[in-house]
């Protein structure tokens, strides 16, 4: 695939990426309870950040809460959507990168997802300290621990299950993209 055909390849997935980041809230708010759990924004962006690249994964990560937002109103935009903002562009660079520099083996695959979640979740309880700061709001390890772990387990397991093998979908499918 020429250059030029490769990186208007990655731009229609990135917009579809970040179309699936806006419709899969939808389906997965039909769940009770978990619904949410679930990080259905997540998907779609670290998708992006392995199947296109760091620099489509960060920008589709940014952009999607934003859009969301002013599509729909929710995320609600201060602290939530702007920590997101944060969170999301750093799965979408950190999977991006880190799926560029390792062996493209399944367990490598894993490692860079995993690598992804956790500098996400750090980059997000530090942009919740930083904009609750501001608001004099506390925002202590208790709820950093509740916010990107304990709440998230059912998103952490989903997206360990079913991303990897997405990814690894997609590039047998595809092997000349990148």
């Amino acid at each position: 695939m020429s250059s030029y055909k490769n990186h208007i390849f990655k731009l229609v997935l990135a917009a579809m990426f970040l179309a699936l980041a806006m419709l899969l809230p939808f389906l997965t708010g039909q769940i009770p309870e978990i619904g949410n759990m679930l990080c259905p924004m997540h998907i779609p962006v670290l998708l992006c950040g392995f199947i296109c690249g760091p620099i489509y994964g960060i920008t589709v990560g940014a952009v999607a809460p934003l859009l969301r937002f002013a599509l729909f109103g929710m995320p609600v935009l201060m602290p939530v959507g702007v920590a997101m903002c944060f969170e999301l562009a750093t799965y979408g660079l950190v999977a991006g990168v880190l799926y560029n520099l390792l062996p493209k083996k399944p367990l490598f695959i894993y490692g860079s997802l995993i690598a992804s979640m956790l500098a996400g979740r750090l980059v997000w309880g530090a942009a919740r300290v930083m904009l609750l700061g501001i608001a004099k709001i506390p925002f202590g390890w208790g709820a950093f621990i509740s916010g990107a772990l304990i709440t998230a387990i059912p998103g952490i397991i989903l997206h360990i299950v079913l991303i990897p093998p997405v990814v690894m979908i997609i590039r047998k499918a595809y092997p000349t993209l990148r």
